[in-house]
C-alpha cells in the first residue's frame, strides 16, 4: 500500500511514480519542439526527478537559456503553447511561467498533462545551480533521499499551510547544498 500523507496543509506526498519521468520526457519534447535553438536544455528538477523519493505529484522543470537577452523570444514561444510569464513569481536568475489550463503545453492532441511548475533560467543562474546540485546529491545518496522523504511526510502531516511546509524543508536543503 502506498504511503500518502495529506493533512490540514492540503499537501499530499506520494510514493515515487515512474510516470513522473515519462511525463517530464513528453513535456520536454513539446517545449524543445516549440523553442528549438532558443534553449540549451530542459532539466527535470525537484523531488519528482529523484527515483525513489516521495513527492508532491508536481513536476519542476527548468528551461536553460544561454543568456537573458533571448528571454523575450522564449516568452513568446512559451506563450504560443499556452504558458504565461508570471513576473510576480520571478526573480533574477529564474523566470516563472504558469499554464492557461491543464492541456498546456498545447500539443495538438489535447493531452491532459501532469501538473508542473515551469521556470526559465540562464545557464549561469545561481537558482539553476542549486536545483541541479540538490537533485544530483539526492540521486547519488539514497539515505539522504529517504531522510528527505520522511521530513516531507512529517511536514505534510503537521504543517498548518504550504508556507510552514516549505519553511520546514529549508534547513535540510541548505545542509545538502553546503555539502556540494
Amino acid at each position: 500500500m502506498s504511503k500518502n500523507n495529506k493533512a490540514q496543509s492540503g499537501i499530499e506526498i506520494k510514493d515515487y511514480d515512474e510516470k513522473w519521468e515519462e511525463s517530464f520526457g513528453l513535456i520536454k519534447h513539446v517545449i524543445k519542439s516549440a523553442l528549438g535553438d532558443h534553449i540549451l536544455c530542459v532539466e527535470h528538477v525537484g523531488s519528482t526527478a529523484v527515483r525513489g523519493l516521495g513527492a508532491k505529484p508536481i513536476l519542476d522543470i527548468d528551461i536553460v537559456i544561454e543568456e537573458y537577452r533571448i528571454l523575450p523570444a522564449v516568452v513568446k514561444g512559451l506563450e504560443e503553447i499556452g504558458y504565461y510569464h508570471q513576473q510576480e513569481w520571478s526573480f533574477e536568475g529564474r523566470e516563472a511561467f504558469g499554464r492557461r489550463d491543464c492541456f498546456v503545453p498545447w500539443d495538438n492532441y489535447c493531452t491532459d498533462w501532469l501538473e508542473h511548475h515551469l521556470y526559465v533560467c540562464d545557464k549561469g543562474s545561481e537558482e539553476l545551480a542549486r536545483h541541479l546540485a540538490f537533485r544530483n546529491y539526492l540521486r547519488k545518496n539514497a539515505e539522504a533521499a529517504a531522510e528527505y522523504t520522511k521530513l516531507k511526510r512529517d511536514l505534510a502531516r503537521t504543517a498548518k499551510d504550504r508556507q510552514v511546509y516549505t519553511n520546514g524543508k529549508t534547513e535540510f536543503i541548505r545542509d545538502i547544498l553546503n555539502k556540494e
